[in-house]
């Protein structure tokens, strides 16, 4: 089995040659389907190929799950390192299988897969992506797992969140947003008078830029 297999996923042709690749992952308790709409409503014109994994872990009360979630912000130190152990050989596989530079490749995520986004994207000892998308999550603070700061500066971060979120508050986005800029990178935000879901003005938004991080 490859790497690109230990992964269940779905994957979406580009309509020619990809100029690049937009993976998403989907928030706690749903699968690699939930967010195939949204590869369409980001990418209409199809320049990109896009993947949308499932989670590795199967949990109560239903659905697939990328760690086990006992505190907002504090992901579960075991099966969060498990997780993105699995998601580094996943990821470092999609050069190969996509036909597309890691340098081309954006990861996005809504929830859950906004914070294993930031990690995957941010963490220490990786190259950078072509941008990091996080939609209603926040940066994961782990025992054992740090982001590589200083190679921050000038990575492309788009940031949704909403203002009456019940499930991870807006003041987590608020943080994110402060530690990326200070940080250097290349911060887009976008707060929305929404609850935990996602806001499709903003949708409109990320397309100019995907193609221009891309």
């Amino acid at each position: 089995m490859s790497d690109f297999d230990l992964l269940e996923h779905q994957l979406r042709p580009a309509a020619a040659e990809p100029e690049g690749a937009l993976v998403l992952m989907h928030g706690r308790g749903a699968d690699e389907f939930d967010l195939l709409p949204l590869l369409d409503a980001l990418d209409p014109g199809r320049r990109l190929v896009g993947v949308t994994p499932r989670a590795p872990l199967a949990l109560r009360p239903g659905g697939f799950h990328w760690y086990v979630s006992r505190r907002v912000g504090y992901p579960d130190r075991e099966t969060f390192l498990t997780t993105y152990a699995t998601l580094e050989r996943f990821t470092a596989s999609l050069p190969s299988a996509l036909g597309v530079p890691w340098s081309r490749t954006v990861l996005g995520g809504f929830s859950m897969g906004a914070v294993m986004s930031y990690a995957l994207g941010l963490g220490s000892g990786r190259s950078a992506p072509a941008g990091v998308l996080a939609l209603s999550g926040f940066i994961p603070k782990v025992e054992g797992f740090e982001l590589e700061w200083p190679n921050v500066r000038g990575i492309p971060v788009a940031v949704g969140h909403g203002t009456q979120d019940p499930v991870i508050p807006v003041e987590f986005g608020r943080d994110a947003r402060r530690a990326l800029e200070k940080a250097g990178a290349r911060v887009l935000y976008r707060e929305s008078p929404m609850v935990h879901t996602i806001d499709p003005l903003f949708v409109r938004a990320l397309q100019g830029w995907l193609s221009k991080v891309v």
